[in-house]
């Protein structure tokens, strides 16, 4: 499944009136909010996003998937340039599979589906897939600072995270700092049911080490190319 958007978001005049903070209660009510704060900040964040049972489930899942040893190292640049780095990133993923049987997983696709459609509606951002994956941060583990876009590449436009983590606790670390306008950080707990999504070309962002395993599924809405062989500006 895939997702695709614009950097510059535009209003369609038949959008709900704006929300100035995240929502925390229907799926519906979430995307709105998500919505209003891409259009308005770039960045936006829904809490509660998936019932704590789909939750639960996808924790699961990746704890099978680790035990299996179907999580693999991630690695960073792309092309020939691909490689593991440790010392920037540290996480072990999984690519997600559009197919899978798995009810948890299909349920958060289908979540993030919507999120889609709704962008594509209310701010006619043309997307058409997500590209996802797994990510599990063992404690220690981070990714330095770094901005979801490739110089000769536009097609990423939302970068959106569902964090899976149960129990969580600002002195656990593991926060997703998001550098905004004004030289501000945002740093954002990864706990359960938390989904931050913002514009991938504009807003440099870290994961911070953490004490504890760190869960997440994260990827990026995805556009078709504006122009064959140049890549967005603001990468």
């Amino acid at each position: 499944m895939a997702v695709r958007f614009g950097c510059n978001v535009e209003r369609s005049t038949n959008a709900h009136p704006p929300l100035t903070r995240a929502v925390t209660g229907s799926a519906a009510d979430t995307i709105a909010a998500l919505i209003d704060g891409i259009a308005e900040r770039g960045h936006a964040i829904g809490r509660a996003v998936l019932p704590e049972a789909t939750l639960a489930a996808l924790r699961e899942r990746v704890a099978s998937l680790d035990a299996a040893h179907a999580l693999r190292p991630a690695e960073v640049g792309r092309g020939e340039e691909q490689r593991r780095h440790a010392g920037v990133r540290g996480d072990r993923i999984r690519w997600l599979d559009e197919t899978s049987p798995d009810a948890a997983e299909a349920a958060a696709l289908a979540l993030l589906d919507a999120l889609r459609v709704a962008c594509n509606r209310s701010l006619m951002t043309g997307l058409v897939e997500y590209e996802g994956h797994y990510a599990l941060y063992p404690p220690g583990a981070s990714y330095a600072r770094h901005r979801d876009c490739f110089r000769d590449d536009d097609t990423r436009v939302i970068s959106a995270v569902l964090y899976l983590n149960d129990g969580w606790r600002v002195e656990d670390g593991g926060a997703l700092r998001l550098y905004v306008e004004g030289g501000r950080a945002i740093d954002v707990p990864p706990e359960a049911g938390t989904l931050v999504a913002f514009l991938s070309a504009r807003f440099d962002h870290e994961v911070l080490p953490a004490r504890r395993p760190r869960l997440a599924l994260t990827g990026w809405f995805r556009r078709r190319p504006l122009a064959s062989g140049h890549g967005h500006p603001a990468c």
